[in-house]
Parts: structure tokens; sequence; C-alpha cells
């Protein structure tokens, strides 16, 4: 399975951005998709997660402001983030699981850069 990121840019505190995941290769395997991201000095975190049914988990610190969905014809994952901060700021990145938790491949990261 192959993962591919899209999406991210440069956005004003407040403005909005959609990131899109397309997964090619065997993605009859794919139980879950969703998104890490990653911000300088920091870990890698979960943003959120989707399952094929559409069951979803997020981040508390995303709750309210960001939507990830998933169009399982297209094997393509979104997230949606609105009144975005400076704090949002980070590497974005895809990833998909075989089961309904995990992560077992992973898609380049996207920039997310929000400023003040």
């Amino acid at each position: 399975v192959q993962l591919q990121a899209s999406g991210g840019g440069l956005v004003q505190a407040g403005g909005s951005l959609r990131l899109s995941c397309a997964a090619s290769g065997t993605t009859f395997s794919i139980n879950n998709m969703g998104w890490y991201r990653q911000a300088p000095g920091n870990q890698r975190e979960l943003v959120a997660k989707i399952t094929r049914r559409g069951s979803t988990n997020y981040a508390d610190s995303v709750k309210g402001r960001v939507t990830i969905s998933i169009d399982n014809a297209k094997n393509t994952e979104y997230l949606q983030m609105d009144s975005l901060k400076p704090e949002d700021t980070a590497i974005y990145y895809c990833a998909a699981g075989r089961g309904l938790y995990g992560n077992d491949y992973w898609g380049q990261g996207t920039l997310v850069t929000v400023s003040s």
C-alpha cells in the first residue's frame, strides 16, 4: 500500500485547509486511516482516525475544528481543518492500518503552516 498526501500549505490563523491522502496498491487490506502531525521539537501525535465504516476518533486539541472523512470507493481520506491556529503548524502525515486501530502504512508528510 502506498499513501500519497496532499493539500498542505500556508494559511492565516482562522483559515481553513483540506488535506487529502490517496491510497493505492492492496487497498482492500486497509480498515482504518488517519492523520498524525509532528511539530518541530515534538513527538508525532494523533490528529484523527477513521475506520472504513466511518467511526472516528479525534485528538482533544482539534475537536470541533477538524473533520476526518473517507471515500471508500476512492480509497482516499480527507482532513478538513477549520479555525486553524498557529499551534496547528506541523508536518501532517497520513497513515493506514489493516486492523481497526494500528498503523501499517505511512505516507510522506505535508507541511501545514499557520501564521498569526
